[in-house]
């Protein structure tokens, strides 16, 4: 008696030790991921201080109105990921530190940690109507206000900008025709459209304009006086836009010459409000008509809000079945390489036949009202079959799987699980698979040096029978050239 007793406290020690080990190498894989996104997080904000810094400095050397406004988008836009991404980063942490505190709790019972499966989010035909005076649009009278507008998109730390586009009274609707994608959405996901507006009239020689106000200014005040007002104006070792200046890390938009843009408008949208159609949305107005970037909006927005979750796109199980199909033989079973994709389960005759794209030998529904039970053990290959039940035409169609296992068994009965629970918390986007476009590509940089990012307007200046840009070699530096070269090519 006592031997056995001892053998059992042996055994559950040593079990106890295994469920140990496996909890502390759980830990050990789950602390180097946690150390390796917050490292990911940290080299973002790092690229994106160094973008802000060189946007500033590419704002202080513009002398066109056009480059500064591109240039001040930039700002804005790298601001903005900066804040993301260090909201992110303290989210993590927050997530982290109660990990840890729910991983010292030995009382906890058995929790059921079931997640969905993550799924692209994609917005495009973005419209914002304008609701202009009949003074204004039909008569064309008074004066002709003009804005350069854009939207910055958020979905947890990803930020996408579409492009700028400039606005006057001639035009019913702002019209963005860019298709983004967020590729790592959950089914709590909140994707906020930001619309920022800035005045396009006035004069934007960035660099120019606080130079002359500082000469007049000297020349009134005296030597001294205006020597102290020039250093305060200008660019110095002190300021954000300077080389060796520290630009403040918390600041929305760091304090430069040039023009500013201004959150016009702004909306949430969640999993609510996907949709495969053209919907409206309603928008959240700040500002009002005494603002220089005002513009008149309907306080609506249109576009085209799709998802396509992963349960939807991508092989959530494959592996070897035997299957029986109703009405047939009892006897008769049918070997399939079987793989759960959206909602069906297709069969082929062999593995080979996915890699080759071939047409499966037949398929079998998987959806919301599909049920699948675990039948009886087989008493001779104690095996439990997967029953597959759907309605056609108030006629139930029941298919029956088996597999090699017990475990096989197990993991494919798991797998429709997960399915199920991925297909009720996605809802209407697992009804059918909703079509995403492609990403418009960015629009490439013109021969002319007239038009485009200032960047590529300044890569000829080298040469000697270049006479488009009024700019000159010392107008931008080696490092302001290299980080506009990263900024440029690189996407996010």
């Amino acid at each position: 008696m006592f031997n056995r007793n001892h053998t059992t406290r042996a055994t559950v020690a040593r079990g106890s030790a295994l469920e140990m080990e496996i909890r502390r190498g759980k830990f050990r894989r789950s602390l180097f991921l946690e150390t390796s996104q917050d490292s990911d997080i940290q080299k973002k904000i790092d690229h994106e201080i160094r973008m802000r810094d060189g946007a500033c400095k590419l704002l202080a050397a513009c002398s066109q109105r056009d480059q500064a406004l591109e240039a001040a988008k930039s700002l804005q836009t790298c601001s903005t990921r900066i804040m993301a991404y260090m909201s992110e980063l303290q989210r993590m942490k927050e997530a982290q530190v109660m990990q840890k505190v729910t991983r010292r709790s030995s009382d906890a019972g058995p929790m059921d940690d079931r997640l969905p499966c993550k799924g692209k989010v994609a917005i495009s035909d973005l419209r914002i109507p304008l609701m202009w005076k009949d003074t204004e649009y039909f008569k064309n009278k008074g004066e002709l206000h003009r804005c350069a507008v854009f939207c910055l998109l958020q979905l947890g730390g990803e930020i996408f900008d579409t492009d700028m586009v400039i606005i006057d009274r001639t035009l019913t609707d702002i019209c963005f025709d860019n298709t983004i994608v967020f590729n790592e959405a959950s089914t709590g996901f909140e994707l906020r459209v930001e619309l920022y507006s800035c005045c396009s009239e006035d004069d934007y020689s960035a660099g120019s304009t606080p130079r002359k106000l500082a000469s007049k200014l000297s020349s009134s005040l005296g030597r001294s006086a205006g020597k102290k007002l020039r250093a305060a104006i200008e660019p110095g070792s002190c300021s954000p836009v300077s080389n060796g200046g520290a630009s403040p890390l918390l600041l929305p938009v760091p304090s430069v010459p040039g023009p500013k843009y201004h959150l016009l408008a702004h909306t949430t949208l969640s999993l609510s409000h996907v949709q495969d159609s053209f919907r409206t949305h309603d928008l959240s107005i700040s500002g009002s008509d005494e603002c220089s970037y005002w513009l008149p909006l309907y306080g609506s927005m249109c576009c085209r809000l799709v998802a396509q979750p992963h349960c939807m796109t991508q092989q959530m199980m494959s592996g070897c079945l035997k299957v029986k199909q109703c009405g047939g033989d009892p006897q008769s079973w049918t070997n399939a390489f079987a793989v759960l994709k959206g909602s069906s389960l297709f069969c082929y005759h062999k593995q080979e036949d996915v890699e080759s794209n071939i047409e499966p030998a037949f398929t079998i529904g998987i959806n919301k009202e599909t049920r699948i039970r675990a039948s009886e053990k087989d008493p001779q290959s104690k095996v439990q079959n997967i029953c597959i039940s759907n309605q056609y035409g108030g006629e139930e169609v029941t298919h029956t799987l088996t597999t090699d296992s017990r475990e096989d068994t197990h993991r494919w009965m798991e797998a429709f699980w997960q399915h199920f629970y991925d297909m009720s918390q996605w809802k209407q986007c697992c009804d059918d698979l909703m079509k995403i476009e492609q990403p418009s590509p960015r629009k490439p940089a013109p021969v002319t040096p007239k038009q485009g990012s200032l960047y590529h307007e300044m890569a000829p200046i080298a040469s000697p029978s270049y006479e488009g840009l009024l700019l000159q070699d010392n107008a931008v530096s080696a490092e302001i050239r290299a980080l506009l070269s990263s900024y440029y090519n690189d996407s996010y």
